[in-house]
């Protein structure tokens, strides 16, 4: 994993070097996967790497969290709270729904956290653009292939260095890069709202994914939910779709 982990500092250093930018930036949550990230970025870019802490009707302990990670990996950080304008974006959508009487409550939850995800990615790239600085993003193997991440939201980035590592892997890797213990072992959560969790939501755990990913074998019940995951989720790996050349 330290072989690999080199690999990935090389990786990212190139990767910048192609795009002729300067460094990188992280949105940092206060989860595993964004705090394995500030620490590659950190160790790829010394003094040219960002950590982004972005709360938007976050639980506090996620920002607590995140700071913690700010110290761990040494990176340059700073905060923008988003929730002030989350509420004037989302409010002033409910409004003119609500006028054309077309407002769905049932989607509403969703399409407030998604909100949320897509103001993170366009407050990144506003910041980025300002540094020259390339968007790393923080998916890892289960996320991507389940689709557990929001279009154009967390999975709007440049870079996905983590994409090819099973959530065990990310585990590994943290302890490796000195990541805190209590983030390390944390329930995994998007933070879209209270008491959510990724395992609750998607109805199967990282380790069922993780083992389905490396081909062993799982209950019927989780590859069931793993595979219907992956196929309602395949746009989201995908460019936008074209029609053919007529």
């Amino acid at each position: 994993m330290e072989e690999k982990i080199e690999k990935l500092v090389a990786w990212l250093r190139e990767q910048v070097s192609k795009a002729g930018l300067n460094g990188a930036i992280v949105g940092i949550s206060g989860g595993i996967d964004s705090a394995v990230v500030a620490h590659l970025i950190k160790r790829a870019f010394p003094d040219n790497s960002l950590g982004l802490i972005m709360p938007c009707k976050s639980n506090p302990k996620d920002q607590e969290d995140a700071l913690k990670v700010v110290e761990s990996s040494g990176i340059r950080h700073f905060v923008i709270d988003l929730t002030e304008t989350h509420q004037t974006l989302f409010a002033e959508i409910e409004k003119q729904l609500k006028e054309k009487g077309e407002w769905n409550e049932e989607a509403a939850r969703l399409g407030d956290a998604n909100t949320r995800a897509r103001l993170r990615m366009t407050t990144l790239y506003a910041v980025a653009n300002n540094y020259g600085y390339i968007v790393v993003g923080t998916d890892n193997a289960a996320e991507w292939h389940t689709g557990y991440f929001t279009k154009y939201g967390d999975g709007g980035v440049d870079l996905v260095p983590l994409v090819h590592f099973t959530k065990g892997e990310v585990r590994e890797m943290a302890r490796i890069l000195g990541v805190p213990e209590e983030i390390i072992t944390k329930a995994p959560s998007a933070g879209l709202w209270e008491g959510q969790t990724d395992e609750n939501e998607m109805g199967t755990t990282y380790e069922m994914i993780d083992k389905y990913l490396k081909g062993e074998e799982i209950p019927e019940k989780d590859r069931s939910i793993i595979e219907k995951l992956h196929h309602r989720s395949h746009h989201k790996r995908q460019l936008a779709a074209a029609p053919p050349k007529f």
